[in-house]
């Protein structure tokens, strides 16, 4: 698969975009704190809600913080091997300081709170990536960050207000990642109105190419009644499997605890 077969338009940024591969295996090469400053200013400068900001980064190089991490990652080989681990937080508690300074009290009490603030982490998340990549970087974003996430916490000394919605790896590639196919464009863009017509013919269209990759061998999602190997495992099988279980239950305890009200 050729990433950049079929545009219309190339451009440096959009043959990036088009190059992205998520990378799980990297040379143990450190990364000068230079550049690490580079790709999180060059995160600083995305869209944020109303110039809030409302996110924070910690870049974790220790060793000893990244066998920890790994381990409540999911046990990641990745997240051990490469040099820099960023948790990208959303992060309110710098808005208090703010309110602090000019006599007010913030009010933290909505899901609004909480989604503005994993909206601008993402949105930053995203640039920095495209910032790294540039430089020819490869990096991994870890969801897995919340499976523990008092753990998580408590390691990265995150105050009040303060939530790791993703991770991220970030190293020199060892080997050439492969790319995945992506829905077809049909499944994803709706001009004027939400259009579910032809949605199933895209997703059996995308599964065959799926399955072409061969990506799923061996990493079957494991569901009560449906043991051992299955015919037609796919996209669709896997992706089924994966939302039909319950995933992080305690999720909005720990929100709760950290000061996110959600109502």
């Amino acid at each position: 698969m050729n990433p950049l077969e079929g545009r219309i338009v190339s451009t440096p940024t959009i043959d990036q975009i088009y190059l992205h591969a998520s990378v799980r295996n990297y040379k143990p090469d450190p990364i000068p704190r230079s550049l690490v400053d580079l790709i999180i200013s060059s995160g600083q400068r995305s869209s944020t809600s109303s110039n809030l900001q409302t996110y924070s980064v910690v870049a974790v190089t220790e060793n000893s913080k990244r066998v920890r991490l790994a381990e409540l990652c999911g046990n990641q080989k990745h997240i051990r091997q490469a040099p820099v681990f960023l948790a990208w937080c959303a992060d309110l508690s710098r808005l208090d300081t703010v309110c602090k300074i000019r006599g007010y009290e913030q009010v933290t009490d909505y899901v609004e709170n909480f989604l503005v603030a994993a909206m601008d982490a993402a949105i930053a998340m995203q640039s920095a990536t495209l910032a790294a990549e540039s430089l020819g970087l490869g990096m991994c974003y870890i969801g897995a960050i919340r499976n523990n996430p008092a753990e998580v916490i408590k390691l990265l000394d995150l105050p009040r207000l303060v939530f790791p919605v993703s991770g991220m790896t970030l190293g020199w590639p060892a080997v050439e990642p492969k790319r995945r196919p992506r829905l077809p464009l049909s499944a994803i863009l709706h001009w004027e109105s939400y259009d579910q017509e032809g949605e199933v013919e895209a997703l059996l269209e995308y599964d065959r190419e799926m399955a072409k990759t061969g990506i799923y061998k061996g990493r079957q999602v494991s569901v009560p009644g449906k043991e051992g190997e299955v015919e037609e495992y796919g996209w669709l099988e896997h992706s089924a499997r994966r939302v039909s279980r319950p995933i992080r239950p305690g999720l909005r305890g720990i929100l709760a605890d950290q000061g996110f009200g959600l109502k």
